[in-house]
């Protein structure tokens, strides 16, 4: 063999060789990735932050401050994991917290408190630096939250009322063993901490392999499910809420409401008829009359005498005058909401009142948040004097000051029924004539609310029109003028007979029409009546409703009440 083959040969076998070698290392690099864990050690990334706050084994954007009992907690924290609806009005650096049975009343910088709007002294005072922090004793007070606080890392574990958390121990094969905390679920990852045997942990998560925990001290990491052994499944204890008015007098009984409209005169009760299966009556009694919250009554105690001779409970009306500028002062402001409320528990008290009815309309929609907080405010206090509180809403529309303000699915935690008044359709000034309210609009009126709202059936009331509207066509200029006026049932069928007029069902409505022609004019009406008043009993009693309300109880006669009375 020549020299030249000798050294391409001796190349060749140095170059299998150095294959032969690659091929070894990739190998064993593969197998220590493979089989060998990770030793290295790495830092959470919120080493060094003082005061963390953990939810669920997730850190918080914002710290706490303080510790023990001057422990303080973030508003930004608390609105996004404990309650969203937690209020802070900047203008009176007042801080608003509210439950089913509880209202208090913080003030930044300052220890005086308000529980339920008696006076309340607190050890820790609200405090703004970079946000907004609140002593953690109201909290507790009033969300039954729990927290652990780590003496050496300052970590602050938040546990809420309700939560359930699942309590393990780490488990090593002997006690001087200790075990990795990885930052991911894999042997691969860096160690975060090592878990001495017995150490206390919460599950977060679970896998097949991995357990994702928490020690107390805050660090959270994942470990081999077989090193850790499972213990206590824990719930952070929800306090218990007396049952209301409704879940007891009410329970399985359906409400059969009818609205008296008290103008400047007194109603004298002795002059009302029977009222068949009418089981609560609501006056229009009180009016906010000013942007301080000033309540002005027409409560009449003789006319709650004689309702409650009968069986018949009380839930007298409070209104906002229809004054959309009013509304907007005298909601603006813990203070001037304190007034109102304040003001309807004493006459609730003096007029021996049964329930609350809330009818605000014509309000701005940017005051649609200061009216469900004003609710929201209102509950525990009318809970706490055996109050059933309700509100009336309108069917769901775009219509500026009339529905949008309305936030009803934010409302219905907050209130024992909501009256869907469920008209006008066709209103006094609607340039269309029309019905009230249709049986088919009726019905798809109830449907979004129920649906889209999420409101419970057996928490909504259908409101019913005793009303009819006369319309009047009359060709000016060449154009059609549409007007109207409403009328009672009685003005109806005495109107009908005078003039000879048979009504005819009509599909569309599902209600009887009439139509007929006088001095040049075309008059129009779509009528409530007994065929009209027992679809919308069917509807209320389809849909499982909590009950009916009718406006006005002076518009119905006794076809009215009995038809009424059937929806039991």
């Amino acid at each position: 063999m020549s020299r030249q083959k000798r050294a391409r040969a001796n190349r060749s076998r140095r170059v299998r060789r150095w294959w032969i070698v690659w091929i070894l290392l990739i190998a064993v690099t593969a197998a220590i990735y493979i089989f060998i864990p990770n030793p290295f050690h790495e830092d959470p990334d919120w080493k060094g932050i003082d005061k963390p706050i953990f939810v669920k084994g997730e850190l918080m954007s914002y710290s706490a401050q303080g510790t023990g009992d001057s422990l303080q907690l973030p508003l930004p924290v608390l609105q996004q994991e404990v309650d969203p609806n937690i209020r802070y009005e900047q203008a009176t650096r007042s801080i608003i917290l509210t439950s089913s049975n509880n209202i208090m009343h913080l003030q930044q910088g300052s220890t005086a408190a308000e529980l339920n709007m008696k006076p309340l002294q607190l050890r820790v005072a609200p405090e703004q630096q970079d946000v907004l922090y609140i002593p953690l004793a109201p909290l507790k007070q009033i969300y039954h939250i729990d927290v652990h606080e780590d003496p050496d890392t300052g970590a602050v574990i938040l546990m809420r009322a309700g939560d359930r958390i699942q309590y393990a121990t780490a488990s090593a094969e002997n006690s001087s063993r200790t075990l990795p905390l990885r930052s991911e679920a894999s042997l691969h990852a860096p160690i975060y901490t090592d878990v001495p045997d017995g150490a206390h942990l919460r599950i977060w998560q679970t896998g097949e392999e991995w357990v994702q925990v928490q020690l107390d001290n805050g660090i959270t990491g994942y470990m081999q499910r077989s090193q850790i052994r499972m213990g206590e499944l824990a719930t952070i204890p929800v306090p218990n809420i007396p049952d209301n008015r409704v879940q007891t007098e009410w329970k399985g009984k359906k409400v059969n409401l009818t609205w008296e409209a008290i103008y400047e005169k007194r109603r004298d009760p002795h002059t009302i008829g029977e009222l068949p299966g009418v089981n609560v009556i609501s006056p229009t009694w009180f009016e906010i009359i000013d942007g301080s919250g000033n309540v002005r009554s027409k409560a009449d105690m003789e006319y709650v005498n004689w309702a409650h001779h009968r069986g018949i409970e009380v839930w007298a009306l409070l209104s906002n005058g229809f004054n959309a500028d009013r509304t907007t002062e005298a909601l603006s402001s813990y203070e001037n909401r304190r007034h109102i409320i304040t003001q309807m528990i004493e006459y609730a008290r003096v007029y021996q009142l049964d329930g609350i009815n809330i009818d605000f309309e014509s309000v701005h929609t940017s005051d649609g948040p200061n009216v469900t907080q004003f609710i929201r405010e209102l509950k525990p206090l009318a809970a706490r004097h055996s109050l059933v509180l309700s509100m009336d809403v309108t069917p769901k529309s775009n219509s500026e000051l009339w529905s949008k303000f309305l936030d009803r699915e934010s409302l219905a935690p907050s209130l024992d029924y909501m009256m869907v008044m469920a008209y006008d359709e066709h209103w006094a000034a609607s340039p269309i004539a029309g019905s009230v309210a249709s049986l088919d609009w009726t019905e798809k009126a109830m449907r979004r609310v129920l649906e889209e709202d999420e409101v419970p059936a057996d928490k909504l009331i259908l409101g019913i029109p005793l009303y009819t509207r006369i319309w009047t066509e009359k060709s000016e200029n060449g154009a059609t003028k549409v007007s109207s006026k409403a009328v009672g049932m009685e003005s109806i069928a005495k109107l009908l007979t005078e003039k000879k007029l048979k009504p005819r069902l009509d599909q569309a409505s599902g209600q009887n029409y009439v139509e007929y022609k006088e001095k040049g004019a075309t008059y129009k009406i779509w009528i409530e009546d007994e065929v009209s008043l027992a679809a919308r009993v069917e509807l209320a009693r389809k849909l499982q409703l909590g009950g009916i309300a009718s406006w006005t109880r002076s518009l119905g006669d006794e076809h009215a009440w009995d038809i009424l009375s059937t929806f039991k």
